[in-house]
């Protein structure tokens, strides 16, 4: 047996700052003995609730199932180790895998070392098994395998995700920058919008924001797109549990109201990215998408504003960054009466520039950037 079936535990990894975020979202669906931990989320279910929760989170980067943990002081004892684990029952010589690899405080330093001796036990069990070994697809194996080792201790995992969850597979286009689904879906969570008033991205690039509010009003999986999950290779897989889940998702969509959700940007690309974006989700057409300068915009009284607006990456120059912050608080502050605002700022240089004060505060980070989301009440 691996370690997750006599445990029961699998461990959830979030971005940095989302670890409460993602607890949060994992008490929802129902899952126990939930621990925030460094990057992640440690919590006790059973498989079909590891399937709902790779259908349907927006926070959590992937699951992974715990298959062997073990004290490992070099990467000698980690091959010898490993190749003893029964991994055919995992996958077969004709399919393809791919192993992710960290180290940390360890005698084993180097953790693309450590990913090829334990690349190396696999397909040497199946050699001398069978005669023949799986080949390695770094881009998209059929089975993903986690090697994390801390403090001399090595942790192996199956992916049960099949790849980062935050690849939704709705963005097909994009512009320079964009905001990670993930975090998108967390800006949506926090601002609270449940669809009650309209939601305005004033800045809406290529309709991240826009997309994960659509996925959320509208009940939609954030995994509905993805053809196959890491979970679909453990020994223990019931399809006909899979099956289930898939259809009960279907049945709790609601459509999107028409008006609801609104987006403008600057760039015809950029409006040309959203919108095809928005056209491979169910309701998408209903999203409203034009090519506009929010200052000309009419604005949003007893809203809700949200946007990722520009901070260094896409546009460089500082003293122009400066002014658009100003204008984006002028809109706000003339053209949207009585709305929350919620603005994601990956500079926080930038912010005083707003002119206006924020009510909170939250640190998200986006990719290598600390950046703070804003609350800004506007009366």
């Amino acid at each position: 047996m691996f370690e997750y079936q006599k445990t029961g535990r699998f461990f959830a990894q979030v971005a940095g700052q989302m670890e409460e975020y993602g607890a949060a979202e994992l008490k929802e669906f129902g899952v126990k003995e939930i621990t925030p931990v460094y990057r992640g989320v440690w919590f006790k279910t059973d498989l079909e609730h590891v399937y709902r929760v790779n259908l349907w989170a927006r926070l959590l980067t992937r699951v992974l199932a715990p298959l062997l943990t073990f004290s490992c002081h070099s990467t000698d004892y980690l091959y010898t180790t490993a190749k003893k684990m029964e991994w055919e029952k995992l996958l077969t010589s004709d399919q393809t895998f791919a192993i992710f690899s960290t180290v940390s405080n360890s005698k084993i330093t180097h953790s693309q070392y450590a990913g090829l001796k334990l690349k190396d036990a696999i397909a040497d069990y199946f050699l001398e098994k069978e005669g023949k070994r799986p080949d390695v697809n770094r881009e998209d194996p059929d089975v993903w395998i986690n090697l994390h080792i801390d403090k001399n201790k090595a942790h192996i995992s199956l992916d049960t995700s099949g790849g980062s969850l935050h690849k939704r597979g709705y963005r097909i286009n994009s512009v320079p920058a964009p905001i990670q689904e993930t975090l998108a879906a967390a800006i949506i969570r926090i601002s609270d919008w449940q669809g009650l008033t309209p939601l305005l991205d004033p800045m809406c690039g290529s309709g991240t924001l826009l997309a994960e509010a659509l996925l959320h009003f509208s009940r939609i999986p954030s995994a509905f797109l993805r053809k196959k999950f890491g979970f679909e290779n453990l020994p223990d897989f019931n399809e006909n549990k899979w099956q289930e889940i898939q259809k009960s998702a279907g049945r709790v969509r609601r459509p999107l109201l028409e008006g609801l959700l609104n987006g403008c940007d600057i760039e015809q690309r950029a409006v040309n990215a959203a919108r095809k974006n928005l056209n491979s989700l169910q309701y998408g057409h209903l999203v409203r998408v034009q090519k506009r300068d929010f200052r000309e915009h009419p604005g949003l009284e007893n809203g809700v504003i949200i946007c990722n607006p520009p901070y260094g990456i896409r546009l460089g120059d500082e003293k122009q960054l400066e002014s658009l912050y100003k204008e984006l608080g002028d809109f706000l502050k003339q053209k949207c009466k009585g709305s929350t605002a919620w603005i994601y700022c990956g500079n926080r240089n930038l912010i005083p520039h707003l002119g206006l004060k924020p009510s909170r505060k939250i640190p998200l980070v986006n990719g290598n950037l600390d950046g703070r989301l804003l609350k800004v009440e506007v009366y």
